[in-house]
């Protein structure tokens, strides 16, 4: 059963265009990465799940229901970001009484695990706590919800390395245990990767990749050697990302298609093939340009200002 299906979806925001005839489909139980640079559309199609946000064409249902203004959905939902509005007259320990009343499988003792392990205090109030602290302490209300969908919106930020860690720890865990649909945005690809099963890349507000982690790590690979000798090997290849290394070499990075023939031509003109980081391809996938920041720096472009 799928949890999430979108046909066509955009939603504008005056004259720009967040989403753009996005379609995709999250299978339920799944724990995927929602990758993406700042403006792709990430923060946008996760409020639009969470039923945020109403599209402005195309369609979308979270277990076979439009999400906006849905009491259903919202009952099942938990959207977690670092925007969120929690009560300011209420003591940490009454919001997690208060959560509790309203998730049906929200899991009490869970929460108080993590609540001392992460050395909160019952009278804190949550307008008090660092950037950091209230990011855990969202990350709490998460976990603990165990709501059927989980949407995580960089959940980390303002996390140190150690308690990003833990989360991460803490998130695989209890979804082993108690699996349900996870959609987790992240700038962090290199510390989620080990998590996640599947991967949602988005580009300008359209699906750029949809595949599995297994399968995006072999998705693509660099070549590097002799500048001419790479160019020619690659001309007929889809190239995503290219840059010159000292005088005369040159490498870059092209979709994994190649035969065994090939990879022995390739050995035989002294190229090398390398494997391509999932972080680095993602970054690559969604640069704007082939070159990167480098074709910035292009010496054929006039900097004269005439």
């Amino acid at each position: 059963m799928n949890a999430i299906e979108c046909k066509g979806l955009t939603k504008m925001f005056g004259r720009v265009k967040a989403l753009d005839q996005l379609s995709c489909t999250i299978e339920e139980n799944k724990l995927t990465g929602l990758i993406g640079r700042n403006g792709a559309g990430k923060t946008t199609l996760l409020k639009i799940i969470a039923g945020y946000l109403r599209e402005t064409s195309g369609e979308i249902n979270v277990f076979s229901q439009p999400p906006f203004n849905n009491l259903t959905v919202s009952a099942n939902v938990i959207f977690v970001h670092d925007q969120m509005n929690l009560p300011t007259a209420l003591t940490l320990e009454e919001i997690l009484a208060a959560a509790g009343s309203f998730y049906p499988n929200w899991n009490h003792g869970l929460a108080t695990r993590l609540f001392d392990y992460f050395s909160f205090q019952p009278l804190q109030y949550y307008h008090g706590l660092s950037k950091g602290m209230k990011s855990t302490f969202n990350m709490i209300l998460g976990l603990s919800a165990r709501c059927p969908l989980t949407l995580f919106d960089e959940p980390t930020t303002g996390m140190d390395t150690a308690v990003r860690k833990d989360f991460y720890r803490a998130l695989l865990k209890d979804y082993m245990d108690h699996p349900r649909t996870i959609l987790l945005s992240s700038h962090y690809l290199d510390e989620i990767e080990d998590l996640l099963e599947e991967i949602l890349v988005l580009k300008e507000g359209k699906q750029l990749l949809h595949t599995t982690i297994d399968e995006l790590q072999e998705w693509a690979a660099a070549v590097q050697g002799k500048a001419a000798f790479v160019q020619e090997w690659s001309k007929n290849k889809q190239i995503i990302f290219s840059e010159k290394v000292g005088m005369d070499q040159m490498y870059t990075v092209v979709k994994n298609d190649f035969s065994d023939k090939e990879r022995q031509l390739a050995r035989e003109a002294g190229i090398d093939l390398l494997p391509v980081s999932t972080s680095d391809l993602c970054v690559y996938l969604t640069s704007s340009s082939i070159g990167g920041i480098d074709d910035v720096f292009d010496k054929n472009v006039d900097d004269s200002g005439d």
